[in-house]
């Protein structure tokens, strides 16, 4: 492997850190404060679908509630990347989190008192997904300033264990409070975990970050790092620039692009009418929690297993993903549903781990969150579509044709990811310098 910027660059093993991530402080904020974010948070798509059925019956208008936050996220993630460069990123987080408080809380009450609407749904979900815009790129590169290096992959794996865990609880619990006091008392537990959320953010203490208005000083990476003088549109550039040279970046984000759209629409809209038409909503709960389990069992395998081309096999797990989509479609019952959701989990979570590794073990860290957004916006842009698509597809195609197209959509998009070079030849060995002034391609 070659530095971009001209030169050989050198690949070295990572030193083992036997401390662990729990042994740094900051650290174990970060994961409080995720846990506990994730936990709320996990009630809401179940509420908020069911409160969408409840108020007109119709899949199509759950598809442009969920698509309308969609829209809002895609269209403000490249801005949130440049903000979390920018600014401290606990600081943003303690924003973001009550922010997006604030917007749920308003949801409930509309949906308890029996006030809402589907255009206020439509406007709350585009402030929320506004707010998750800023958030997710910060959340994401915060983790590379909390431990050396050599923890990141442990580091990623114990926070998405910890997510996942959120979710397990907050998925199985909602479905039941969903289905006994109604969808706005879940979206009251949602507003209620981003509170907490951003009080435990405001106990991180992180080093200054060079460029930051802490220190005002000059950016010291590649050039690509957001200065004081420097301009929205110049990072944007900048970050754009770090985000094409890696083949293998740009790839795997096309395909989640389209991966997304499939799995998203099938999942999100027609899992709930599958569900409303068979085996009922509060076994619909247990189903999405069997998927995050499997993201759990996911995180502890890649705690333990370290493939040398972790990116190329998590890529090609993701074709695991299309078998929930097939059986909603060929065998909507339970068992068979909570097998297929939890696989998908355990590969989609590989993958997952892997992908946070390669980033953040290669790209500067001072464009880092701008690389992520670029990636969010990349995975994230075609969702609304299938989200928009999904349902009335289904009314015309009948539903087990669509949600059978959607997983062969899947399988094609992740044979054509891990077919090319760039992502097969990736290894997970540390690159000198990755993270401070060089960029390193395939």
């Amino acid at each position: 492997m070659t530095g971009d910027a001209g030169g050989a660059s050198s690949v070295t093993r990572a030193p083992r850190d036997h401390r662990g991530p729990l042994a740094h402080g900051t650290f174990r904020w970060l994961l409080a404060a995720r846990t506990t974010g994730v936990l709320g948070n996990a009630v809401a798509p179940i509420a908020l679908a069911f409160a969408v059925l409840d108020l007109t019956g119709s899949a199509a208008d759950l598809g442009l509630v969920v698509a309308a936050r969609s829209i809002a996220n895609v269209a403000v993630l490249l801005f949130g990347g440049v903000i979390a460069d920018r600014l401290r990123r606990d600081v943003v987080l303690v924003g973001t989190s009550l922010a997006a408080a604030g917007t749920q809380a308003v949801v409930a009450t509309l949906v308890i008192t029996g006030s809402a609407t589907i255009p206020l749904l439509v406007v709350l979900g585009v402030l929320n997904g506004a707010v998750a815009a800023v958030s997710l790129p910060a959340a994401a590169a915060l983790v590379a300033e909390t431990v050396p290096d050599a923890l990141l992959r442990p580091a990623n794996a114990l926070l998405r264990l910890g997510l996942n865990g959120g979710s397990v609880v907050g998925a199985s619990a909602g479905a039941g409070i969903v289905a006994v006091v109604g969808p706005g008392w879940g979206l009251v537990i949602d507003a209620a975990g981003f509170a907490l959320a951003g009080v435990l953010y405001s106990r991180l203490r992180l080093p200054a970050r060079p460029g930051t208005p802490a220190t005002g000083a000059a950016d010291t990476g590649s050039g690509t790092g957001t200065g004081s003088g420097s301009s929205v549109l110049a990072d944007l550039r900048d970050g754009w620039q770090e985000f094409t040279r890696r083949s293998w970046v740009w790839i795997v984000v096309a395909q989640f692009a389209v991966l997304n759209a499939a799995f998203v629409g099938a999942t999100t809209v027609l899992g709930p009418v599958v569900a409303d038409g068979s085996f009922g909503r509060a076994a619909w709960g247990l189903v999405v929690a069997a998927q995050t389990v499997g993201l759990g069992l996911g995180a502890v395998v890649a705690l333990r297993w370290r493939p040398r081309h972790g990116l190329a096999v998590g890529v090609g797990l993701m074709a695991v993903t299309a078998m929930p989509v097939a059986m909603l479609g060929l065998a909507p019952a339970v068992p068979t549903l909570v097998v297929a959701f939890l696989l998908g989990g355990v590969a989609l979570e590989i993958f997952a781990i892997s992908w946070d590794q390669s980033l953040q073990g290669n790209v500067p860290r001072a464009s880092l969150a701008r690389v992520y957004s670029y990636d969010m916006v990349g995975s994230f842009v075609a969702v609304p579509l299938g989200e928009v698509f999904a349902g009335p597809a289904a009314h015309h195609f009948g539903t087990r044709p669509t949600l059978l197209v959607c997983a062969a959509i899947i399988v094609t998009a992740t044979l054509a990811a891990v077919a090319t070079p760039g992502v097969r030849r990736l290894t997970t060995e540390v690159t000198t310098g990755a993270t401070t002034d060089r960029a390193i391609g395939p």
